[in-house]
């Protein structure tokens, strides 16, 4: 049995011999949003595991009677897909390679940065998600993510035109590339086009391109074969196999990286996949749907995105506009979300105060629908009675701005602040909202900018 998903804030394990380097993680750890639960040794660390069931374990590699190998190896007994962070103050590549062969998701070595290490902890906390989705829990431990049968919200000119489009294309067996904004809705989408089509009895499989190593990528697309590596202790069915007769969703496929692409390609026009190890293809039937934030055609200008695997990909196109492009369509979302959150709680609906609903109106919602939900969802939970006023709003909803961050009459003395975050909005802006790509462009760990977003209320 898989422990249930990672919430907001993921369960940690961390192993370690001395004291003081498990409060110093405590503190980092829960100030950064995770929920972390010592253990004293590798030993403790052991006796932890089956009850606790951590969404994460981060352990020590060396200590005393029982090593952090050890604890390796009996979290992936007690549960196969947990990641396992290791530490160690004495790295080698070879004991960096067995490290990942036997199961480690990573291998840090000390000491490390403190964002360093948060960072690796967010793409396990993703990696531990789409584990846990592909697997068909989803609909039990996530149940806001699940798509329910019927159109998906809206009647705005813009997004009738995208559905319309998706009810042509669904009948197919045609690549769709949905592109758009984060939070627009792409995956939204991309199982409508899988419900309305042929294959919608069979299995919508997905996975965040962008959310794993490459390495690991290319395990979860492809397969692997029983010693193809180190613990390949037996054959394991790639996603684009499990998808057969049914549909394969390949979010932000602009991270992919050259030699991901190659193989991909392989798979759209040759219709095969040749597991990590093996020598012989295996035939698929899988529609691929594939969606993007970024621009491609200015990826491959860059030399970052190949051309033949764009024009694989794009043989039909969906864009999807905007929020503030489909402003109509925001009471019609909000009561849907408002309805939604309130059957999770077992509660009646609770109604929007005028001045709520025009705050929303007249907000840009750069996070798009994802951040309206999210936005509804905690004015829902911090709201007492019947009615849900402005001020339950996120503060950044509700702000009224007298001056905006770039304007052609700039301010008399602008503070350092100011210009810092009205950059970073325009960077932010200019890569379709992607914070990964931006902070790239900035030259700032993801974290950082992270935690700047969140300073200024823009995260």
């Amino acid at each position: 049995m898989i422990a249930p998903l990672p919430t907001d804030s993921p369960r940690v394990l961390i192993v370690d011999d001395e004291s003081g380097i498990l409060e110093s993680l405590r503190i980092l750890l829960k100030t950064e949003g995770f929920t972390p639960i010592m253990a004293q040794g590798g030993r403790q660390g052991i006796e932890r595991l089956p009850d606790l069931r951590p969404d994460i374990v981060l352990t020590d590699v060396r200590m005393p009677d029982v090593s952090g190998v050890q604890v390796l190896s009996t979290a992936r007994q007690v549960d196969p897909d947990v990641p396992v962070i290791l530490m160690t103050a004495q790295a080698t590549l070879q004991s960096a390679m067995q490290a990942v062969n036997e199961g480690a998701f990573y291998y840090i070595q000390k000491p490390f940065r403190n964002d360093e290490l948060i960072a690796i902890l967010r793409r396990a906390a993703q990696h531990r998600r789409l584990r846990v989705e592909n697997h068909g829990l989803a609909p039990e431990i996530k149940p806001r993510d699940r798509t329910t049968s019927g159109r998906p919200i809206g009647r705005s000119k813009s997004w009738s035109e995208v559905l319309r489009m998706a009810e042509m294309v669904a009948p197919t067996d045609s690549t769709v590339l949905i592109t758009g904004e984060s939070g627009t809705g792409k995956e939204v989408i991309a199982r409508y086009i899988h419900e309305l089509s042929t294959r919608g009895e069979h299995s919508f499989l997905s996975i965040n391109c962008g959310a794993l190593p490459e390495s690991l990528l290319e395990s979860e697309l492809f397969g692997h074969v029983k010693g193809s590596f180190t613990g390949a202790v037996k054959d394991k069915t790639g996603l684009f196999a499990a998808a057969d007769h049914g549909t394969f969703f390949l979010d932000e496929i602009g991270e992919t990286t050259p030699s991901t692409q190659v193989k991909l390609l392989r798979v759209l026009q040759q219709r095969e996949v040749i597991p990590v190890g093996a020598t012989e293809s295996v035939a698929v039937n899988t529609r691929v749907l594939a969606a993007t934030n970024r621009d491609l055609e200015d990826e491959i200008k860059r030399g970052s995105f190949r051309a033949d695997l764009f024009y694989r990909l794009n043989v039909i196109a969906v864009h999807l506009p905007p929020l503030r492009q489909r402003a109509e369509d925001i009471p019609l979302l909000a009561e849907s979300f408002l309805a939604r959150s309130a059957q999770l709680r077992g509660e009646q609906p609770k109604e929007m105060a005028d001045e709520t609903l025009d705050a929303m109106m007249a907000y840009a919602w750069p996070g798009n629908v994802r951040e309206l939900e999210n936005a509804l969802e905690r004015a829902a939970i911090l709201s007492n009675g019947d009615t849900i006023r402005a001020d339950a709003l996120p503060e950044r909803v509700t702000a009224r701005r007298a001056e905006p961050l770039v304007s052609e009459r700039a301010p008399v003395t602008p503070t350092l602040e100011a210009i810092e975050r009205a950059y970073i909005q325009w960077v932010l802006q200019n890569e379709g909202g992607n914070k990964s790509r931006a902070a790239d462009m900035l030259g700032i760990d993801p974290s950082t900018l992270y935690r700047k977003l969140a300073r200024y209320g823009d995260g």
